[in-house]
């Protein structure tokens, strides 16, 4: 009985147990003994994000409700109608922009879902996961980084990186039409994508694009990670208009590293210029141009 086999007998077993999967966050947990078997289903906790805690573009607030939760509620309905029930979205954008924590978001609206994480090390267990979707649907199904294996076919150097593309492509397809499953794929190089994944229509459904922040956005993330620090609105002004170009990554560390800043001045109540100077400092030009891209800012305006 190879790995496959006496996993899902295993699984089977446990959920005829009631010691169900359904409706959790779970990942394949691979540890292979000297048999040449093994493995088990790690159970995630996730943080809970509230709608207000997503800071995004209104049009991609706006797509995320219409092909996620609007999608779902009028699911059943589709199927009467004879269409798909699967659905299959792309989050593109810089690094740290919030597509993963948006992910965080959308597992915790639809409660009633097995959410599946899938990261770049397990991509070798794609038919294991896509079996555990069907066996636990609805599911949703996220690949992040899925340009890490589904790069364009020109790209590729070896025979197991277009293996790996063509498992996923074949799974996608052999989906049955009305299984309850939605994929999420996400990637920070949408111009490096297979177009067989990326402009096959079936496979991928709506791209939604995860800008950077613009003014009336970063503010509401400054305030959003400014967590037990007072800000005046003279400074908050100030750190808005210096974290232009900035992902929200880059303002969250920057609020975190200007706490610590505050705390080394012995300061208490509310925040001191010098505390985001320092941090500013640290993190744009002493770190020099490979730390200002680590953390996904500009050095455009920070210089200001």
């Amino acid at each position: 009985m190879d790995f496959s086999q006496q996993f899902f007998r295993d699984l089977e077993l446990r959920v005829a147990a009631g010691r169900t999967y359904r409706c959790r966050v779970i990942s394949l947990e691979l540890h292979m003994n000297y048999s040449g078997r093994g493995g088990a289903v790690k159970v995630h906790r996730l943080h809970q994000v509230s709608r207000e805690d997503v800071i995004l573009p209104e049009k991609t607030l706006s797509l995320l409700d219409r092909n996620v939760g609007k999608f779902v509620a009028a699911r059943d309905q589709i199927k009467a109608l004879r269409f798909s029930a699967k659905k299959g979205l792309l989050f593109y954008g810089p690094p740290g922009t919030g597509k993963t924590h948006t992910i965080h978001y959308l597992a915790s609206q639809l409660p009633e879902h097995t959410t599946l994480l899938i990261t770049a090390e397990q991509v070798g267990l794609l038919d294991e996961y896509f079996r555990l979707a069907r066996f636990l649907q609805p599911a949703m199904m996220i690949i992040e980084d899925v340009d890490l294996i589904a790069r364009e076919r020109v790209e590729m150097h070896n025979p197991c990186q277009e293996a790996l593309l063509n498992k996923l492509l074949n799974e996608m397809d052999g989906l049955r039409e009305d299984a309850d499953v939605l994929f999420i794929l996400t990637t920070n190089r949408p111009d490096q994508l297979e177009p067989a994944l990326a402009s096959r229509p079936g496979r991928i459904d709506q791209a939604i694009e995860f800008p950077l922040p613009d003014e009336a956005e970063r503010r509401k993330l400054v305030k959003l990670y400014s967590r037990g620090l007072e800000v005046t609105d003279a400074l908050l002004d100030l750190i808005v208009r210096r974290t232009k170009g900035a992902s929200p990554a880059f303002i969250k560390e920057l609020m975190r590293r200007s706490a610590q800043f505050q705390i080394e001045l012995g300061k208490s109540g509310l925040l001191e210029p010098r505390a985001i100077d320092g941090a500013i400092e640290e993190m744009v030009f002493l770190g020099g141009s490979l730390n200002l891209k680590l953390l996904g800012g500009s050095a455009a305006g920070a210089a200001d």
